[in-house]
C-alpha cells in the first residue's frame, strides 16, 4: 500500500508582533504554518506565546540574536516593525544578508517601501494605505469589492449592469466596449463559477471583472 506523502509545513518567522504582525502570525498558524514570532517587547511576545508555534524576545537589528534564534534557516520571513523605521530597515537588510528566499516587509509609506526593496525585501505591503484605497473605491462607487494588483490593474466584484443582461458574454461586446474581461460569475442562489463565452448574464448576477483600474471602475458605474 502506497504511503501518503507527508505534507510540507511552511516555516515562517514574523518579526514585529503589533496589530498587523500579530494578526498575520496567528492566521499563519491557523493555516498550518510553523511560526516563530519575534518582538523586542516582552508584553507583545507574551500576548501571543500560547497561539504561536514559537515566540521570542529579541533585538532583531542584532545579527547574533537572529542567528541564535535560527532565523537564517527560515525560507519565509515577514518584517512587521511599525514606527521604528531604522529597525525595520536594518532587520530587513540582515534577513537579506542571510539569503532568506522570501522576505515580506511592512512599510508605512511608499518611500519606506522603496528603501525596504533596496535593502532586500522581495515583497512590500502598505496595509493602511492599501486598505484606505480599497475602502475609498467601495464607498464612492457601486463596487461590492475591489482589489488592485498593480498601480493600473485591478479586479472588481460588482452587480451585472443592465446593458449586458440576457446576452452571452461573447455577444455582449464587453471587452471591446469596456476593455474588461469577466473572469467569474455568480447567479442568484448559486456559487461562483468560471465565466465562459457562452455564459448568459442574468438579472441579479454578480460578476468578477478584471482590467485597467479606470476601466473596471467605469464598468462598475454602469450598474
Amino acid at each position: 500500500m502506497a504511503r501518503t506523502p507527508k505534507r510540507h509545513v511552511p516555516r515562517v518567522t514574523v518579526i514585529g508582533l503589533g496589530r498587523f504582525g500579530g494578526s498575520l502570525a496567528r492566521e499563519l498558524v491557523v493555516r498550518g504554518s510553523d511560526v516563530l514570532g519575534v518582538d523586542s517587547d516582552p508584553e507583545r511576545v507574551q500576548r501571543y506565546a500560547d497561539e504561536l508555534t514559537h515566540s521570542a524576545v529579541a533585538d532583531t537589528t542584532n545579527r547574533d540574536a537572529l542567528e541564535q534564534l535560527g532565523i537564517p534557516e527560515f525560507r519565509h520571513a515577514v518584517v512587521s516593525i511599525g514606527t521604528d523605521l531604522e529597525s525595520s530597515i536594518l532587520t530587513t537588510s540582515l534577513l537579506a544578508d542571510f539569503e532568506i528566499a522570501n522576505i515580506w516587509a511592512k512599510a508605512t509609506s511608499r518611500q519606506h517601501g522603496r528603501i525596504l526593496e533596496r535593502v532586500g525585501a522581495h515583497h512590500v505591503v502598505l496595509p493602511e494605505h492599501d486598505m484606505g484605497e480599497r475602502v475609498a473605491h467601495l464607498v464612492t462607487g457601486r463596487m461590492l469589492d475591489y482589489i488592485e494588483f498593480e498601480e493600473d490593474y485591478a479586479m472588481v466584484k460588482t452587480l451585472a449592469p443592465p446593458a449586458i443582461i440576457g446576452s452571452p458574454l461573447a455577444e455582449s461586446g464587453i471587452r471591446s466596449k469596456y476593455g474588461i474581461t469577466v473572469v467569474a460569475i455568480k447567479h442568484p442562489g448559486e456559487d461562483f463559477t468560471h465565466a465562459a463565452l457562452d455564459t448568459v448574464v442574468r438579472d441579479g448576477d454578480i460578476l468578477i471583472a478584471a482590467g485597467r483600474s479606470t476601466q473596471v471602475e467605469l464598468f462598475a458605474d454602469l450598474t
